[in-house]
């Protein structure tokens, strides 16, 4: 099953005593903080669950699979995830 904005506000409403509505507003603000750190090239740590990270991809030689012939793929950003030790530790024991 996979989790969404919406289930989080769910869950957030159930185990607090602020209305739908503030949830709904604090689950948006904190991803658009991530978001925001992001795009400036910020890392992103969360103690006990991980770091978000930017970096950069070179041009590299690839492939259509569809066709075999070679292509040029273009330098691009991309975000990587790396979760904590502690996360790891949790999801392991399950």
């Amino acid at each position: 099953m996979t989790t969404t904005k919406a289930s989080i506000v769910e869950d957030l409403y159930a185990k607090t005593d602020f209305p739908k509505g503030k949830c709904v507003e604090l689950v948006e603000n904190v991803f658009e903080l991530i978001k925001d750190e992001l795009k400036k090239g910020n890392d992103v740590r969360i103690s006990g669950f991980g770091k978000w990270s930017v970096r950069q991809k070179n041009p590299r030689r690839g492939r259509n699979p569809q066709t075999g012939e070679t292509i040029m793929l273009d330098a691009r950003t991309v975000v990587t995830f790396k979760c904590s030790g502690k996360l790891k530790k949790i999801i392991n024991e399950e």
